[in-house]
């Protein structure tokens, strides 16, 4: 099985998730189903609250839009990955931290992608 995620690769999410994350789900047998199927959410739920589908017209998109997007879907993907097992972390305070943060940054986003002046002029750039 190959990667499937349209905005963000696995690289993006790794950064996200930090150095304690849960190496099986990350790399176990099904590690690349789990990124495929977090990834995907991610994206669905992107286009969703954006009233956009961005998936569709990813290719046509300017660069900076890209990096909004995979921003967005490497913060949500990795909230899946910390809550899924936050054994690793150096307690839950942390990993609850890297939670609050991500969520923070993911509604920011989502907030900048649906303000259509705000992506006319990053579009424009």
């Amino acid at each position: 099985m190959a990667e499937t995620a349209v905005f963000a690769g696995s690289g993006a999410v790794l950064f996200k998730i930090g150095e304690n994350y849960d190496t099986t789900a990350w790399t176990g047998p099904s590690g690349e189903i789990f990124r495929n199927f977090a990834a995907g959410q991610a994206e669905a739920l992107i286009n969703t609250l954006t009233r956009n589908n961005w998936s569709d017209v990813y290719a046509t998109l300017n660069d900076d839009v890209k990096k909004l997007l995979e921003e967005a879907a490497a913060c949500w993907t990795a909230v899946d990955f910390i809550t899924y097992n936050m054994a690793g972390y150096t307690s839950r305070n942390e990993a609850e931290d890297m939670i609050n943060i991500l969520w923070a940054k993911f509604n920011y986003i989502i907030d900048v992608l649906k303000d259509q002046k705000a992506v006319t002029y990053v579009a424009g750039g």
